[in-house]
């Protein structure tokens, strides 16, 4: 694969996902970062502050501290404190939050159906471990 096939394939898949969970978004009166926010603390539930979002996602910290603000206005997540750690804001989905989160994943699913939709299973093996090589030469390279 050559450099430029990369980008355009990253380009041409972020297109169709924002294809699939637009409808979301507008269903909901939600920014695409909102929705993403919603959507990844209810798929990693083991990153629940905001410095994980932005570590994970590659978002920017000032995006992420406004959608948090208006998610938790809304009523869609709430922001606590540990008692052993007072520094550290946690997030937790509400039950408002549910139906956001259904019909967003029902879109990821949407999406992936899409990508996949020629793939044998066998296919689909076999690009998750070339994508685990991936992860692994990355997390070599970086020592």
């Amino acid at each position: 694969m050559l450099p430029g096939e990369f980008w355009d394939a990253q380009h041409l898949i972020l297109n169709v996902y924002n294809k699939c969970t637009s409808s979301v978004c507008i269903r909901y009166n939600l920014t695409r970062m909102e929705l993403d926010i919603l959507l990844f603390l209810a798929n990693n539930p083991q990153f629940d502050t905001a410095s994980d979002i932005i570590e994970r996602r590659l978002l920017t910290k000032s995006h992420v501290s406004t959608s948090v603000k208006t998610l938790a206005e809304r009523g869609f997540l709430t922001r606590f404190h540990t008692p052993d750690n007072h520094k550290t804001i946690h997030l937790s989905l509400c039950a408002a939050a549910d139906p956001v989160i259904s019909d967003g994943r029902a879109a990821q699913n949407d999406f992936f159906e899409i990508l996949f939709s020629d793939f044998s299973a066998k296919d689909r093996q076999m690009l998750r471990e070339y994508l685990l090589k991936i992860v692994r030469n990355v997390k070599t390279s970086q020592g």
